[in-house]
């Protein structure tokens, strides 16, 4: 029972970290127009995967947003509340948890293909860029050609980069941990 105790403080105890690393590193962002800015956020998100599980790497996104919610400056540009999530960008927000989701299911199914997981991060920022444009588009009244423009064509390079980046580092963080005895589902 002692292990099983062990274990469950660590993973508990990395999904807090995991949660703390996004909330630290979301807030320095580039403007790009508007309210639109460049993050590592979402570099973080790819990774957590590898390191939590898709289960406790979703609840570490939602810690996060809830940190945000509740007025702790962690979106980007240090903003906080309510009025973030449910401004123009908030769908790109909200976005992230079913972006980890996919991108961590994808990973899970696939825990040898580096090609499919780069796939599966593309479809989900795929979702995550559906979820955010069409939020844009409610809030700025704004059409989907601008959107695309202002809101994702510009950030697809350094997405991929992102990606690119995740599945080469994320893996191995995934096999240390596994060697060291931590698996990452638990």
């Amino acid at each position: 029972m002692e292990t099983k105790t062990k274990s469950s403080i660590y993973h508990l105890a990395m999904t807090a970290v995991m949660a703390a690393v996004i909330a630290v590193a979301a807030p320095f962002s580039i403007p790009a127009w508007g309210e639109v800015s460049f993050t590592l956020c979402t570099f973080f998100l790819y990774l957590s995967p590898y390191v939590l599980g898709w289960k406790r790497a979703t609840t570490a996104t939602l810690v996060y947003i809830l940190l945000g919610m509740v007025g702790m400056p962690v979106f980007s540009n240090f903003r906080a509340g309510l009025s973030v999530l449910a401004g123009p960008t908030g769908g790109y927000v909200l976005g992230y948890i079913p972006m980890v989701i996919v991108s961590g299911l994808i990973i899970k199914a696939f825990p040898k293909s580096r090609v499919n997981q780069m796939c599966g991060m593309v479809l989900a920022t795929a979702l995550l860029y559906v979820f955010g444009t069409a939020m844009f588009c409610v809030q700025m009244g704004s059409t989907l050609e601008h959107a695309l423009v202002v809101c994702v064509i510009p950030f697809i390079p350094f997405d991929l980069g992102k990606m690119f980046l995740a599945t080469g580092l994320g893996p191995v963080l995934q096999g240390r941990l596994i060697q060291a005895g931590i698996h990452p589902e638990g």
